[in-house]
């Protein structure tokens, strides 16, 4: 395997050679369907790694490593990394690429072949920073995931289309703003930290990408709600998304009369939309539902189990090439389930 050179000797990172050779050997294919765009510019994920302000004692968690760009570049930096790669090939190929590359960090490097929608606990210490080069099809719930199933990590930097990262980012008010947004503000507080051009891809995708930070409340937002109430009317408001809350809410509350209630008790105008609203009024909102109102299903349910089993499988086949779709798609699904 070649090996670039840099100013001060090999370099262990993967260049555009080393990637195409790798992959070769492998008889790996980067594909749409798997949201494969393989990074293979050694400055890209090097500035990956200082944006996400990784620390020498921090514990990563890498989703989607692929060929090991990005995880190279973290071990030079993090105590820990820890990659979730759902792909077999790729999976069993990435320990030999850090034992070949850089043999002094392979016992700081732990793989887990899984779904990353499915894990739900990681090897080692806990992690501290989530960073990674999210497959498009699957970036938002990935993300929300993680933060919901790994509260220890208290900062993230994933690079994601760019569409997508302006809508985890925006603010209320803004033409993009919708479900990703909200949610993401639940944990933590999110800004745009730059963009990447598509040549450093390989292939080279059809979209430009963004860098998206998330750092994490030092505090929960104050609430008597769940997150999962919470979620919910966020879910309903989007998913019709032009009407007003009072119409909105009607299905979540159980009547336009009780959404119009429950609006006025949280101070919110029954005439709003849910673009306008703060993830904090969202709160009031769940926080002020009727008693009478339908319940959503219980996560516990054998129904919304095998339900939710199926729709995993179908993701990716689902969402191939609209990944700025899926988000808004599952609010509505979740919607209509809680009509039933």
């Amino acid at each position: 395997m070649s090996t670039t050179t840099g100013p001060e000797g090999p370099d262990a990172l993967l260049g555009p050679a080393d990637i195409r050779e790798l992959a070769a050997t492998l008889g790996v294919r980067p594909t749409k369907q798997k949201g494969q765009n393989f990074v293979i510019d050694a400055n890209t994920v090097r500035r990956i790694v200082r944006t996400a302000e990784v620390r020498p004692d921090d514990v990563v968690v890498e989703v989607g490593p692929g060929l090991g760009s990005l995880t190279l570049a973290l071990l030079e930096v993090a105590d820990r990394v820890t990659a979730v790669e759902i792909d077999d090939v790729l999976a069993a190929a990435l320990p030999s690429t850090i034992a070949a590359r850089m043999p002094e960090r392979q016992d700081r490097f732990a793989l887990v072949h899984s779904d990353a929608m499915q894990v739900q606990e990681l090897p080692g210490p806990a992690p501290t920073a989530l960073v990674a080069n999210l497959p498009y099809n699957v970036a938002v719930p990935v993300l929300l995931h993680m933060l919901e199933r790994f509260p220890t990590i208290e900062r993230t930097l994933v690079m994601v289309q760019a569409e997508v990262a302006d809508r985890l980012a925006a603010q209320p008010g803004n033409k993009v703003y919708g479900v990703p947004s909200v949610k993401a503000n639940w944990y933590a507080e999110v800004k745009r930290a730059g963009s990447i051009g598509r040549n450093v891809f390989w292939p080279a995708p059809n979209v430009d990408s963004g860098l998206v930070s998330l750092v994490r409340r030092t505090e929960p937002l104050a609430t008597t709600a769940t997150r999962r109430e919470v979620f919910s009317v966020v879910d309903a408001a989007f998913a019709q998304r032009r009407k007003t809350l009072r119409a909105a809410l009607a299905t979540w509350a159980g009547s336009p009369a009780a959404a119009e209630t429950a609006l006025v008790a949280a101070g919110v105008s029954p005439q709003a939309r849910g673009e306008a609203l703060t993830v904090e009024e969202f709160i009031r909102i769940a926080e002020n539902k009727p008693l009478s109102a339908p319940q959503p299903l219980s996560a516990s349910q054998p129904q919304s189990k095998a339900k939710a089993k199926a729709e995993a499988k179908a993701k990716d086949a689902r969402y191939p090439e609209a990944p700025e779709a899926a988000e808004d798609a599952t609010a509505a699904e979740d919607a209509k389930e809680q009509e039933a």
